[in-house]
């Protein structure tokens, strides 16, 4: 392999792929310029399907759309997208009690509110990227003040409701791993010892109680201590989860000049779930696996998600940056190839969200609650970079940092 030509040609790729395609559809078809902040329901050809707005998005948009500010192209109408969808999160996602909505109307009324706090998190990050992005130090000061209260509430008893009763008390790996990137997200703004705190937390949790060597696998939910639960729950490993929790570590192992320990974990997991995850008869990342490869409850198991492709894309990139392991550059073509020959729609643009197991597509909408401009566009816009600070020689903590 040509190494260099290979990087380059992705660079360009990625950056071509977000400005000409990704950033114009959801700009023309999804942001709300009446109410403010960014529609997700969109049928192939860009068309509403429903006006219900996800409050994860507004910030997931808040904070792509500087982040593209930042690093791809200095669009005065994205950095305006993200002041409108932050402003959109002011006047209408919180509730009085401090927490988000999950789901509001299209003009801002609240529809539906979750036992989570992504919700906050999102919107932490879309504060800290646009502070960042327009010198406002103000929303930096927002973004830490709203991690601080998400803090708050994942550690006072009574404010979340638990996901299950009493009789069984159980950890989530979903929360411990997007605290890592809130946190890092965050700190590019505005230092503060809380955020590297925990960091250092997740990254103790994670491997102390979620990976489990005896699977090879980092499990989505344990018990308290970390115990098996030998349940179709507690045996689910999510590929897709588990190889963006790698790339966040791997992250913060940059952040901190290639941190031996970090850095080894962060390949074991990636090492572990591309193992599980990639599908070896057909290719891609699968949705989920059961550890005991006892068949797996979720409909969608052997389905393949437009997400999983995206954080396997950017973790690869950075295994290869950090460890100049040809494999991972291999794996990188691999799952690059498989992804763009089946999620891109050529006609209408912007990608597909969800293949059966062989690549057909199961349902050709480009946005719905849970899909959105997120996963995508943080992908090439991380790839560009990555591919390019690889060319370049550079690592450690002198790197451009995402």
């Amino acid at each position: 392999m040509d190494i260099t030509k290979y990087l380059d040609t992705w660079a360009a790729a990625y950056r071509n792929d977000l400005i000409e395609n990704i950033m114009p559809f959801w700009m023309k078809f999804g942001l709300d310029r009446k109410h403010g902040g960014i529609y997700t329901c969109l049928d192939r050809d860009g068309k509403l399907m429903d006006s219900t707005k996800s409050v994860w998005f507004q910030g997931r948009f808040g904070f792509i759309a500087a982040f593209a500010y930042n690093h791809m192209d200095k669009n005065s109408e994205w950095l305006s997208a993200s002041k409108s969808c932050i402003d959109f999160i002011e006047r209408h996602c919180f509730d009085t009690d401090g927490r988000m909505y999950f789901e509001v109307t299209g003009d801002g009324r609240p529809l539906r509110k979750r036992r989570y706090v992504f919700s906050e998190c999102f919107a932490a990050i879309a504060m800290s990227e646009y502070a960042l992005a327009s010198g406002d130090r103000v929303y930096a000061e927002k973004a830490l003040e709203l991690f601080s209260r998400v803090l708050r509430f994942i550690t006072t008893p009574g404010i979340l409701s638990p996901k299950y009763c009493d009789t069984l008390s159980l950890r989530g790996h979903s929360i411990t791993m997007i605290l890592i990137n809130t946190a890092s997200r965050i700190r590019e703004a505005i230092d503060n010892p809380v955020l590297t705190a925990r960091i250092d937390d997740s990254l103790s949790d994670l491997k102390t109680f979620f990976m489990h060597p005896e699977f090879n696998a980092l499990l989505e939910t344990v018990g308290e201590n970390g115990e098996f639960i030998d349940t179709i729950n507690g045996r689910i490993i999510n590929p897709g989860h588990c190889i963006e929790t790698a790339w966040f570590i791997l992250e913060e192992s940059r952040y901190r000049g290639w941190d031996k320990e970090m850095l080894e974990t962060a390949l074991t997991i990636l090492d572990w779930s591309w193992e599980w995850g990639w599908d070896k008869d057909l290719g891609g990342i699968i949705n989920f696996r059961d550890c005991r490869n006892l068949p797996v409850q979720d409909y969608s198991q052997d389905m393949k998600f437009w997400w999983p492709q995206t954080e396997a894309i950017i973790a690869t990139l950075y295994a290869y940056e950090a460890t100049g392991d040809e494999k991972y550059l291999k794996m990188h073509n691999q799952v690059s190839d498989w992804t763009y020959a089946h999620f891109p729609d050529g006609e209408y643009g912007e990608w597909y969200g969800y293949l059966h197991r062989d690549g057909s597509v199961a349902q050709p909408a480009k946005g719905n609650i849970f899909k959105g401009p997120f996963h995508i566009p943080r992908m090439m816009i991380k790839g560009h970079v990555l591919c390019n600070e690889i060319l370049s020689g550079l690592s450690g903590t002198e790197n451009i940092k995402l």
